[in-house]
């Protein structure tokens, strides 16, 4: 489905994607620090029964527009294909997306490390979202 040059699609699957990308990889790092936790901290832990799903459909709506607006700005480049999807999805991490993100947690004082993690994480949704949008024709 194809409306104003944008297929939404395409939108939607890059979403989703990036979305499923998110999940494994906060996954993977948060074994680390689950790690280093005590044993006494880890007694203190109980299995969650309810978990609060507003959060994951907030971010997957947040990546949806993201993912509509990366598609519309590649219609207005005329050659849509993975290439240069996952070349503007490069340009706009490194431009908007990654020094936002420093500037941010510099002054809020977080980690180096949870810096890369994130930076990580958005380098990782940007560059799905390009290829998959860039792979169905925008």
């Amino acid at each position: 489905m194809i409306f104003g040059g944008v297929n939404f699609g395409g939108v939607l699957l890059a979403a989703t994607a990036s979305f499923l990308f998110g999940g494994l990889w906060y996954t993977a790092f948060s074994r680390g620090s689950l790690a280093d936790a005590t044993e006494a901290e880890t007694e203190h832990r109980r299995p969650r029964l309810h978990v609060n799903a507003v959060p994951f459909i907030i971010a997957f709506v947040a990546l949806f527009i993201m993912a509509y607006v990366l598609a519309a700005a590649l219609d207005r480049l005329g050659d849509v294909s993975v290439r240069t999807g996952v070349i503007s999805a490069l340009f706009v991490w490194g431009g908007f997306v990654a020094t936002s993100l420093v500037v941010t947690n510099m002054v809020q004082g977080v980690s180096r490390v949870a810096t890369l993690v994130d930076g990580g994480h958005w380098l990782g949704v940007l560059v799905i979202q390009g290829a998959v949008i860039g792979w169905l024709g925008g």
